[in-house]
């Protein structure tokens, strides 16, 4: 049983930072559905990424939607730079506060919004925020570094996520430890879109890593 497709997002924390605009562009080809861009600040978690002007520069290179994750202590100042850098969707997390504040600022911008929780937050702490988001972003490592493992109960949160958002079109994107393996347990539970780092880039061929992930045969 391979449970249903999903959509990937290939994370570029997992690229050669060296060749950014060539990485981008082979996952693209090989049939991306986002680039995932983790921007942090080195405060709300412990290491430091891309900053704005990167996600500007490489918006030319690639038609494919930027979702850009930001793992930072004041989003609010970020906004709306990522915004006039390219950004089709902005994820914020849930922990920082000020959530419909937030929300409503990226909404302003007409950018679609995510919302992300770390693995030890509730998912019943986002059903005040769910009517507002068009994605909850599962973490399914302790957020700042690529290559963790993933947490199984994070299965246990997609099943109820799944059933609180029930009818509403809201995306379920689970980040952090996604391998062949993890995703079609994660396509099982209901999951809509796959962030995946070092199991793509690290892999010869992306096309073939991102069909893996997506469940096919």
């Amino acid at each position: 049983m391979w449970g249903k497709m999903v959509q990937i997002a290939p994370s570029l924390l997992a690229a050669d930072f060296a060749h950014l605009a060539k990485e981008v562009q082979k996952v693209s080809k090989a049939g991306a559905d986002y680039i995932h861009w983790d921007v942090m600040d080195g405060h709300f978690v412990p290491n430091l990424t891309f900053g704005v002007p990167v996600i500007q520069t490489l918006r030319s290179y690639t038609d494919v939607s930027f979702d850009v994750h930001l793992m930072v202590e004041r989003p609010d100042k970020l906004i709306d730079d990522c915004a006039l850098a390219g950004a089709d969707q902005i994820t914020v997390h849930l922990e920082v506060g000020q959530t419909e504040n937030l929300i409503s600022h990226i909404q302003s911008l007409h950018k679609k919004v995510g919302l992300s929780i770390k693995p030890k937050t509730k998912v019943a702490d986002l059903i005040p925020f769910l009517p507002m988001i068009d994605w909850v972003l599962l973490m399914s490592v302790e957020p700042g570094f690529g290559g963790q493992s993933f947490i199984p109960k994070t299965l246990e949160k997609i099943v109820a996520l799944k059933d609180l958002i029930g009818r509403k079109k809201i995306k379920i994107a689970v980040d952090g430890g996604i391998n062949p393996i993890t995703a079609e347990a994660c396509r099982l539970a209901g999951a809509d879109v796959l962030i995946a780092g070092s199991s793509i880039f690290h892999q010869k061929n992306y096309a073939q890593a991102i069909q893996a992930l997506k469940g096919g045969r």
